[in-house]
C-alpha cells in the first residue's frame, strides 16, 4: 500500500490537471459574451484556411481565447470552409461559428434582398435591382441589351432563343426574368450573377410546364408574350386571368387584333387607360390595337399564375372584355355588347386621377 500511495497521488494530480485543462479548453471555445446579440459582419475571403479565419474572427472580437481557437481550428476537421460574408454575434461559441462557416449555413450568410416584381416592366425592375447591387439601372439595362451577353445566355438556357434578338423586340430579357424575392449573398455581386439567379428561377417555372406549353402550340416567346398581356390586363384580379386568356385566344384564332391597350402602354413605358389617338395609331409592332397577332415579346415580369391561366384558359365564346372603374371585368361576345358594357360602366375623370 505504501508504494501505491505516491502513484495514486500522481494519478489524482493528472486527473486534476486534465480536468482543469479541459475546463479551460471548453471555456476558451465558449461565447465571448452570451448576452451580446449585436450582429457582427465577417467576410471570409476565398481560399481562407482555418487558422486565417481564426485571425479574422479574433479581429472582430468573436474569439474568447485565441490559443484555444487555433488548436480547435487544427483538430476540428474544418475541411469545407465556405467563403462568404456572414453575420455572427458574440453570443455564439467558436464551434458554432466555425460550423456555420464550414457548411456555408444560409441562416448566417449576409443577405441583401431585392424583389423582382410581378407585372413590372424590365426597366422598372432594373431600378429596384440597382438599389441592391452597385450598378445603376442604366448599366443594368445596358448589360441586358448586350447582344454578346445575350447570345451566351441563349447557349445556356433552353427557353431563350433567337426570338429575343428580333429587331422589333424592345428589351430582349423582358418577361424572361422570373418575379420573386431574391437574396444576394455575394459580397461583390455582379449583374451577370444576379441575372442568372433570376433566369435559373424562370428555368424552374418553365421546365415544370414545358409539356403544357408545347400543347398550346405557342413557342416559348409567344407563350410568355400572351401570359404577360394577360398579367397586365388582369392586374391583381387573378381569378379573371383564365377568362381573359380565353378571350385573347379566341381573337387569335379568328385572326382579330388583340385590341389590348396595355400593349400600347408598353410602347411608351407607362401605365394608363386614357391613351390618345396618336398613341393608339402608333406603327410600333407592339400596338395590338392596330396589328393582329402577338407582340414581338413579353411586356412585363410574369407570375406563374398567368402562365397557368394561358395553359388552362377558360373555354368561352367571348371576344371582348372591359374592366370597369371598380375593377369588375365585363365580357361580351359581340362589339355591340362590348360597347354597352363600356357605356354602362364609364370611367370618370376622378377615376383616372
Amino acid at each position: 500500500m505504501g508504494k501505491l500511495k505516491p502513484l495514486i497521488i500522481i494519478l489524482a494530480i493528472v486527473v486534476v490537471i486534465f480536468g482543469a485543462g479541459s475546463i479551460f479548453y471548453i471555456s476558451g471555445l465558449g461565447a465571448v459574451d452570451p448576452d451580446d446579440k449585436v450582429e457582427v459582419s465577417v467576410t471570409v475571403p476565398q481560399g481562407s484556411g482555418a487558422s486565417s479565419i481564426v485571425a479574422v474572427l479574433d479581429e472582430q472580437g468573436l474569439v474568447k481565447n485565441k490559443t484555444v481557437a487555433k488548436i480547435q481550428a487544427r483538430i476540428g476537421k474544418y475541411n469545407t470552409l465556405q467563403a462568404n460574408t456572414y453575420i455572427f454575434s458574440k453570443s455564439m461559441t467558436f464551434t458554432e461559428i466555425m460550423k456555420a462557416i464550414n457548411t456555408g449555413d444560409f441562416n448566417y450568410v449576409s443577405k441583401q434582398s431585392f424583389e423582382m416584381k410581378e407585372g413590372y416592366r424590365l426597366a422598372q425592375n432594373a431600378k429596384l435591382l440597382s438599389k441592391a447591387i452597385p450598378f445603376t439601372s442604366k448599366e443594368i439595362m445596358a448589360k441586358w441589351s448586350d447582344k454578346t451577353y445575350l447570345k451566351e445566355l441563349i447557349d445556356k438556357y433552353w427557353f431563350l432563343t433567337e426570338d429575343i434578338l428580333n429587331k422589333d423586340v424592345m428589351y430582349p430579357l423582358e418577361g424572361y426574368l422570373a418575379p420573386n424575392t431574391y437574396y444576394i449573398t455575394d459580397s461583390n455581386p455582379s449583374i451577370e450573377g444576379v441575372t442568372e439567379m433570376m433566369l435559373d428561377q424562370m428555368d424552374k417555372n418553365l421546365t415544370s410546364r414545358k409539356d403544357d406549353i408545347k400543347k398550346t402550340g405557342f413557342t416559348v416567346n409567344e407563350f410568355l408574350s400572351l401570359a404577360s398581356i394577360v398579367c397586365k390586363e388582369g392586374g391583381s384580379n387573378e381569378s379573371e386571368a383564365p377568362h381573359i386568356a380565353g378571350v385573347f385566344i379566341n381573337r387569335l384564332e379568328k385572326n382579330m387584333s388583340l385590341g389590348s391597350d396595355v400593349t400600347v402602354c408598353y410602347i411608351y413605358q407607362e401605365d394608363r387607360v386614357d391613351l390618345n389617338k396618336a398613341q393608339l395609331s402608333s406603327d410600333n409592332p407592339y400596338n395590338t390595337r392596330k396589328f393582329t397577332g402577338l407582340t414581338p415579346g413579353p411586356i412585363c415580369a410574369i407570375p406563374t399564375v398567368d402562365m397557368d391561366a394561358v395553359i388552362n384558359y377558360q373555354d368561352t365564346d367571348d371576344l371582348f372584355f372591359y374592366a370597369g372603374p371598380d375593377g369588375t371585368v365585363y365580357y361580351a361576345t359581340t362589339q355591340a355588347g362590348h360597347e354597352k358594357n363600356v357605356k354602362e360602366h364609364p370611367w370618370t375623370r376622378e377615376d383616372l386621377e
